[in-house]
């Protein structure tokens, strides 16, 4: 009986080791069809800190279907409150799981900046793989995003007698990809996002002066504590990089739950901080998030303020997020809000 408990038990783990090779193969032979080196891309949908008001969708594909609700989630974000043509963004996103093991999502976005703008779809796929006991948490996630975007910049308003300046809205259309992992245990989560993995420029422009390499590299960790009890708290810290110019930007968060009659009020802050050892001082952005979770329903309100000697601007940050949870099944044993949704 000893030896055919050690037998199954080894069995269950080479499986384990097979079904992520399996999953591993199927991701890189996808990534390997869907980077053609004569696509067009750019930078696509901008990182702020939507992913602390419950839309880690919006930063790692991997998210897709991670958790056991699918999550609807509307977010509007205006910059430079009160000045014409400010930069401002909009996204519509959803996710959920199909079946056991899949996770599938999509985003829209308008990213409006002045005279430019972009307007994007993205599509992601994502596999989980669960370890252990269903109804516990051990998974490891795959996710791919492929996205199509237009980007146009409007100059029928210039009046400067240049023979560059059309003066029409000039178009181009780029497609682009990212690709992420996951791993979620008990309370602790962790996530790494390669974005913008095509070498190819946008030449909305003139190619010749635009960078091929586009690519991003981010990683979130973090640990939620205090299930159950009627305060819990989520420290993470998500850094980023650029590959092309050497650019890095940590974001250190805390984010505190409390269980309030048939909702839970949340909180969040979180401190964006640059590391380029530049000779000018650094980035630096404070970012305070009040929420409120309701039945299936979320709202929240963000606000960034830079912070420091020199300044890009002088006027904050404001974004509302709406989401709704759908489609929800039973919530696993452990985990962070990101599995198990809160109501």
């Amino acid at each position: 009986m000893l030896i055919n408990t050690f037998i199954s038990y080894n069995y269950d783990i080479f499986e384990i080791i097979f079904l992520s090779m399996k999953a591993l193969k199927i991701v890189v032979l996808i990534l390997c069809f869907s980077i053609p080196s004569l696509v067009k891309s750019q930078e696509t949908l901008p990182i702020y800190s939507d992913y602390l008001s419950d839309n880690v969708y919006l930063v790692h594909p991997a998210a897709a279907g991670v958790g056991n609700c699918g999550k609807l989630r509307l977010t509007a974000r205006s910059q430079w409150a009160g000045i014409e043509d400010a930069p401002s963004l909009q996204t519509l996103s959803a996710h959920t799981r199909i079946g056991e093991s899949m996770g599938v999502g999509i985003i829209l976005f308008n990213d409006k900046n002045g005279y430019h703008s972009q307007q994007g779809v993205q599509g992601t796929y994502a596999y989980h793989l669960n370890f252990g006991r269903m109804e516990e948490v051990n998974q490891l996630s795959f996710g791919l995003s492929l996205m199509a975007v237009n980007n146009s910049v409007d100059e029928s308003s210039f009046v400067i007698p240049d023979p560059v300046i059309s003066q029409i809205i000039q178009s181009e259309s780029y497609f682009n990809a990212d690709f992420g992992a996951a791993y979620h245990k008990g309370g602790f989560f962790s996530y790494f996002t390669a974005k913008n993995i095509m070498l190819t420029a946008r030449n909305l422009y003139n190619d010749r002066y635009e960078s091929l390499n586009l690519r991003r590299y981010l990683v979130t960790l973090g640990y939620y504590y205090g299930q159950g009890k009627s305060l819990q708290l989520e420290p993470s810290i998500m850094a980023q990089t650029i590959e092309r110019t050497g650019e890095k930007f940590v974001d250190f968060n805390l984010k505190v739950y409390k269980d309030v009659a048939d909702a839970q009020l949340w909180a969040a802050f979180s401190y964006r901080k640059g590391f380029d050892n530049a000779d000018t001082e650094e980035l630096n952005y404070l970012t305070p998030i009040v929420g409120v979770n309701y039945k299936n329903m979320m709202v929240s309100y963000t606000y960034t303020k830079q912070s420091g000697e020199i300044l890009f601007d002088d006027a904050g940050y404001h974004q509302i997020s709406l989401g709704l949870n759908f489609g929800c099944r039973a919530p696993k044993r452990g985990g962070c809000p990101n599995i198990n949704a809160a109501f």
